[in-house]
């Protein structure tokens, strides 16, 4: 190769983005669990940005287990009922932890 610092340099970006494209925590038991959560999560906030009445950069998601983590801060009592019924209605959503924050 004509730059091994450069071949170098590709090479440990690759292996950081493996490691931490991919990392199963304590709780999780296998990739496979880590990859449903990951889905599950994906979809939620998917649901979010193209709801009108959810703000999808306001509250955040979190999935471990299939349990789904709501967090982050909601304009109304409404956008947080919400927030929560399109997450229950995720496939791959075992269930709802509603820990959104109302502050007008």
């Amino acid at each position: 190769m004509k730059h091994p610092e450069m071949s170098a340099l590709l090479l440990s970006g690759l292996l950081a983005l493996g490691v931490a494209g991919c990392s199963v925590t304590r709780e999780q038991s296998t990739v496979g669990q880590y990859v449903d959560d990951a889905t599950v999560t994906a979809r939620v906030k998917t649901k979010f940005a193209e709801d009108p009445t959810v703000s999808a950069m306001s509250i955040g998601v979190e999935t471990l287990k299939g349990v789904v983590q709501l967090s982050g801060f909601a304009k109304s009592a409404t956008e947080k009922d919400r927030a929560e019924a399109l997450a229950r209605q995720t496939p791959g959503a075992a269930s709802v932890v509603n820990a959104i924050v109302v502050r007008p």
